[in-house]
């Protein structure tokens, strides 16, 4: 819970700072690049991460490969400062974060739907439409399949669920059913 708290306020003052010079996009990318640097080369990371290797030669080795890219200055300098802090393993969760951000900037929202059966896309772009007229934003969907919702959709927004299934109403009544018993 803590890293996610730290993680955010990492991304929030980036995303601040590219707001400010209108570059929220490219750090982005560049926090993408970042994490992709270190997905392909995990001993980096480690090199990096790892208490046990001198925190000055940890330094050094993150300063050498900063220079041999074509990051931004204040990429580099928030890359400096996330190893300062011993925060340089959350990057991964930073730059989540971030990506949420800057697609909200971009009047972006991430939206899910799970269903019991297989949507037609007509359904699906009703319902993009609908989640997009109620947001004022554009929604960017991620369509699942659930069998054992029996039936219906349960819609995710954020942190709204709007849970439209069969098996929640039965769960429902059924709660229902037993309050009215005990009464």
């Amino acid at each position: 819970m803590k890293n996610l708290a730290v993680s955010r306020r990492y991304a929030k003052a980036l995303i601040l700072i590219g707001q400010e010079d209108g570059l929220a996009e490219h750090y982005n990318f560049e926090l993408d690049s970042i994490v992709g640097l270190f997905d392909t080369q995990e001993d980096f990371e480690k090199a990096l991460t790892n208490p046990l290797y001198n925190k000055n030669d940890r330094k050094k080795v993150l300063e050498a490969v900063l220079s041999a890219t074509d990051l931004s200055a204040i990429m580099k300098s928030f890359l400096i400062l996330l190893f300062d802090k011993g925060r340089i393993g959350f990057l991964r969760e930073i730059a989540s974060y971030y990506k949420d951000l800057a697609d909200e900037l971009k009047g972006v929202v991430k939206a899910s739907i799970i269903s019991a059966t297989e949507l037609s896309s007509e359904a699906i772009d009703k319902i993009k439409e609908a989640l997009s007229k109620k947001t004022g934003k554009n929604i960017v969907l991620n369509v699942e399949q659930d069998p054992n919702l029996i039936g219906g959709v349960v819609t995710k927004l954020g942190d709204l669920v709007l849970d439209g299934s069969v098996k929640t109403q039965l769960i429902n009544m059924r709660e229902t059913l037993k309050k009215g018993e005990s009464v």
